[in-house]
């Protein structure tokens, strides 16, 4: 069992920053893979940022070069450093773990632990 508490959501003016993080505990919690997955409201949800038991990070187009994914295994976190926010980033923000990859990396159905959530708004 994994468990997963995020924390660091708020309301930003576009162009803004914010700093996510996600408490990971649990049993053998620091070799799973972790991601970062967001859901708009009306739409599906998407995984925007991903690190695996290797240390190896992969993003989605729309936030390439605008957020950073890292995990501090002393402190047992996850971050999402998000720069240069844009309206469209607005969501309810989650962080998920998975045994391992056993696919696409973006690839929902392979996380079998989620956190609650944390929302995050951007205005224009």
């Amino acid at each position: 069992q994994v468990q997963l508490a995020e924390s660091g959501g708020g309301s930003v003016q576009a162009g803004g920053s914010l700093r996510l993080s996600c408490s990971v505990s649990g049993y053998r919690a620091g070799s799973y893979c972790l991601a970062w997955v967001r859901q708009a409201p009306g739409n599906e949800r998407e995984a925007v940022a991903a690190l695996d038991s290797d240390g190896d990070t992969s993003y989605s187009d729309p936030v390439k070069g605008r957020f950073t994914i890292s995990r501090d295994n002393v402190k047992k976190t996850l971050y999402l450093q998000m720069n240069s926010l844009e309206p469209e980033d607005t969501a309810m923000y989650s962080c998920a773990a998975a045994s391992r990859f056993q696919g696409r990396w973006d690839d929902l159905r392979q996380y079998n632990y989620w956190g609650q959530g944390t929302q995050v708004t951007v205005s224009s």
